[in-house]
Formats: C-alpha cells, structure tokens, sequence
C-alpha cells in the first residue's frame, strides 16, 4: 500500500504549484476580497449552516481554499495533508490573507497520531478527496475519532456513479471503473491534471478507488456515526465528462443529454453519536 501512497504523493506534490497558479482555484480573488469563497463551499452553503465558533479540520485540503473559506465563515480551522508542497501554497494562502489556519502534514490514516482525538465539532471533506483512500471504513474510523459526541462530518463528493463511467464514451453512458472498493487500484496514467496550466508533468501515475454510497454510509454507520443528510446533485464542479457536458453558474457542469440519467455528486452529513 505504501508504494501506492508514495505514487500519488509525488504526482500532488507536483500539482501544487500549478493548482496555486490556475484560475481554477481563483487565489487572487481570496487574496483581494476578504469575504470570497471557493465554489465548492459556497455551493452547499444552505445545507453547511452556522459553523461560527465551530473547531473544525479539513481532511486532504490541498492548497487549501476550501479551508480557507470555512475559516471565513467564522470556524477555528485545521487542515491535514499528506503533501508537503501542497501544504506550503495552503500556507502562504493563509499568512497572505491574514487567516489563522493551523496546517498538519500526514497520510489520512495517520490523523489519530498527529490531531486530538473527540476534539472536533467539523469534520469537513471536498471534492476529489474520498477517490485517493484505499480503504474506506479506515476512513470512517479516523472521521469518528476525531469527532467529539455530537459533531459532524460534512463531506461532498463525486458520485461513485459518475466515477465508474467511461469518459471515452460519448453515445451512452457506460460503466468502465469499479464501483464498488477492491483491494487493488486502478492506475491512470495521465500528462496533464484537472486545470488549465502549461506545466509538463514528470509524475504523471497515480492509484485510486472507487466506493459505493452504500459502503460509505455503512462505513460511517458501524464508526458510529448517524447519518443526517444525503442529497444527490445533478452537477459536479469540474468538466467530468469532456464534450459532453453544459457549464453552468457557480463554477458547475451538468451533462448535456438528459442529466437525470446520471448522479454527478452528492453531499452527506453524519453525526457522532454520544
């Protein structure tokens, strides 16, 4: 398993900069608007609530905006990453800003070792994040430890559907990737990444797996979580499906033909219980 981790280490080290230099991630307008916010926060903001005064941390937060955005909506914030270059671009965001975000460099599964244990109100998780673990009642466990009695876990992601369709075909949607969680990765081999940069990547594999809304929900479930929430979205925030997919406001795309056919996300909250 480690040499799985060490692959997609080395390709989001590399990413960092680049993700910091896209307008995807809009650094400068963090940097000149105090009250921006990532698309990705502002999208579930009807559903995220009052997090003011909250403890919060961000598993897998990159460079950190959606952090950043959570800290700006009044929570005392911590963000963990295993790169450490992601991590620097995460922290000159901050120290720019002026926001007073506490970052941690480890693995996911390493939290319990480096972060209090029932200290936190928010657990919060993003897009892209849940696809980079292998094993996804680890997850769980980590998310439950953290969490004091009756705080949250508050997570959107891409829809397991969505990441089982073969993106190569444009005259049906069809099922290409596991959907389900097996033990071994798929492994892609791709040049480039999900924004627009003129970087050329030397580290271009990386190992993932998908997992089933059903075995994420009973994952948290025996974690001893409570699930209060789980909305399915016809739209993700990125161009999933090249070709084949309209852009809407808000930074979203939705599937050009008959988007009802296709889960493109959800988001999910889940309590832990006393």
């Amino acid at each position: 398993m480690d040499q799985w981790i060490a692959l997609n280490r080395d390709n989001w080290d590399e990413r960092a900069q680049p993700h910091a230099e896209s307008p995807s991630y809009a650094v400068d307008k963090f940097l000149t608007d105090p009250d921006f916010l990532s698309d990705v926060v502002r999208f579930d903001l009807p559903r995220l609530g009052s997090i003011e005064g909250l403890k919060g941390v961000h598993l897998q937060c990159h460079i950190g905006t959606d952090t950043l955005s959570l800290h700006r909506l009044g929570a005392r914030m911590t963000g963990l990453d295993f790169s450490g270059a992601a991590l620097e671009q995460a922290r000159d965001l901050a120290a720019r800003t002026g926001a007073d975000i506490t970052y941690v460099q480890a693995e996911l599964y390493d939290a319990p070792q480096v972060l209090p244990a029932g200290e936190f109100d928010l657990v919060f998780t993003g897009i892209g994040a849940l696809g980079w673990l292998p094993d996804i009642h680890r997850w769980a466990q980590v998310v439950a430890h953290l969490l004091r009695p009756g705080g949250r876990l508050f997570i959107r992601e891409g829809h397991p559907v969505l990441w089982s369709i073969d993106e190569t075909r444009h005259d049906v949607l069809a099922i290409r990737y596991p959907y389900v969680e097996r033990a071994e990765p798929d492994i892609f081999d791709e040049p480039g990444t999900y924004v627009a940069t003129d970087h050329q990547f030397q580290h271009t594999r990386t190992a993932s797996w998908n997992h089933g809304l059903g075995e994420i929900v009973t994952a948290l479930l025996e974690a001893g979580m409570r699930l209060t929430m789980l909305v399915e979205h016809d739209s993700v925030p990125w161009n999933a499906l090249e070709g084949q997919m309209d852009e809407l406001p808000g930074g979203e795309y939705r599937l050009s033909d008959r988007p009802w056919r296709l889960p493109h996300t959800y988001t999910l909250q889940a309590v832990r219980e006393g």
